[in-house]
């Protein structure tokens, strides 16, 4: 059977963010029988770059605004409001974190907010503009064959119009700071572990609501793409929290999530199981292995996690791989895979070379492993189809500076064969 092949590509590593931009990478993609486009997360990236600590969970980000034409906005109408309140008095105030706003805009004072109104249509037209154009380009795609996958961050930032807007549903302290922060305990991405800094659930608040934000956040990614990869899956059935005042993970301990009940509510939103990539990579718990399961949705394989330690039980070793699982050589935070292979020794080599049946292994024999597992779907990122090596690499988790900078011009991908 022909697997759907598609490609992980953030929109900022286009040669130029515009619009007219990402319909010249699909029409690219679908000449050379791609069948999917996977992304990072669209929204506004934070300081260093980062999509995955935003400070919005819904808006779309700025430099995707341009032309534009009138479009209904009432399905946006949950969150549009409050980031554009958010926006507009972050950039009056110096950008300053919203704990350090005067108390009657910290505190949501109804006269302060009134007055504030009146000044945010300009962010209301950017983000009308990006909501038209973002569309625009996602139909061009689909009538391309082509499907568009989002990333959804399980966090926010701490400063971000969520939080602010709604600080009930958040673990924080009552003058807006958090209580405990989230993050990843020591893993092989990081012997220290990962201080995301992102801030924890209420979870109780938002049974009292009926999942309304998230029910919200879910509905709004399936406006904007075909399928959407659920980042850090595992936090919903438990999260690593951390105190504010570590500035490392490794003193965390896990909260338990609400695991089942919500993942119910978000595929009732979804509408279908097969639209739902659930990220449960890292050291994880058979728990949550069942918990993905029992709700039937797919999970995802890293070729490069899968030639180390007892080869019959990884399952990201290529025969290991089944077909409830996304493939991947690799993902923004592994090295490119040529990267990776230039640091191969040993028996993690050696096992490789039993697989691939070559003395000699090159990026293309990993995509072809990927490619000849069981997996319905596989995603190979951009830097791997042009066979490049760790300068192409996108994030380095644990680190702050740095990332999320890597682009590619148009002749290195016209020169390219993605044909797999």
């Amino acid at each position: 059977m022909r697997r759907k092949v598609g490609v992980l590509c953030h929109i900022t590593s286009l040669p130029s963010i515009n619009i007219d931009s990402g319909k010249r990478f699909i029409d690219i993609l679908s000449a050379n029988n791609i069948s999917a486009w996977q992304m990072l997360p669209i929204t506004p990236p934070d300081f260093y770059g980062s999509p995955y600590a935003s400070s919005s969970a819904f808006a779309g980000f700025d430099k995707l605004v341009e032309g534009g034409r009138e479009i209904s906005m009432e399905e946006e109408s949950y969150w549009l409001e409050d980031w554009a309140l958010f926006k507009t008095i972050r950039e009056a105030h110096e950008n300053k974190p919203w704990t350090e706003w005067p108390i009657e805009l910290r505190d949501r004072y109804p006269e302060s907010m009134d007055k504030w109104r009146k000044k945010i249509d300009s962010e209301i037209l950017n983000q009308t503009k990006f909501h038209y154009n973002w569309l625009e380009l996602r139909k061009y795609a689909n009538e391309r064959q082509l499907s568009m996958i989002g990333d959804i961050p399980i966090f926010v930032a701490h400063d971000s119009a969520d939080v602010w807007a709604h600080p009930h549903l958040f673990q924080l302290e009552k003058d807006g700071y958090p209580s405990v922060v989230a993050g990843v305990p020591p893993d092989y991405f990081s012997e220290d572990g990962q201080r995301w800094g992102t801030v924890l659930y209420r979870w109780e608040e938002h049974r009292a609501e009926n999942f309304k934000w998230w029910r919200e956040r879910m509905s709004r990614m399936m406006r904007l793409f075909d399928i959407v990869r659920i980042d850090h899956f595992r936090g919903f059935h438990s999260a690593w929290a951390i105190s504010v005042e570590d500035n490392h993970a490794r003193n965390g301990y896990w909260q338990d999530g609400p695991k089942d009940e919500i993942i119910k509510q978000i595929i009732d939103e979804v509408g279908d199981n097969s639209k739902i990539i659930a990220e449960d990579l890292g050291i994880i718990p058979p728990e949550v292995i069942d918990l993905r399961k029992r709700n039937n949705l797919n999970g995802m394989a890293v070729l490069q996690f899968g030639f180390d330690g007892d080869l019959s039980s990884n399952p990201h070793y290529p025969s290991n791989i089944g077909s409830d699982l996304v493939a991947y050589t690799g993902t923004h935070d592994n090295d490119t895979t040529r990267g990776w292979l230039n640091s191969l020794n040993g028996e993690t080599l050696e096992n490789i070379k039993q697989v691939t049946n070559v003395d000699e292994i090159v990026v293309k024999d990993i995509i072809q492993l990927a490619v000849s597992s069981k997996a319905e779907m596989v995603i190979i990122p951009i830097q791997d189809f042009l066979n490049i090596d760790s300068r192409g690499r996108m994030n380095t988790p644990g680190i702050a500076e740095g990332n999320w900078k890597w682009s590619f011009e148009w002749e290195d991908l016209e020169n390219a064969s993605l044909i797999v």
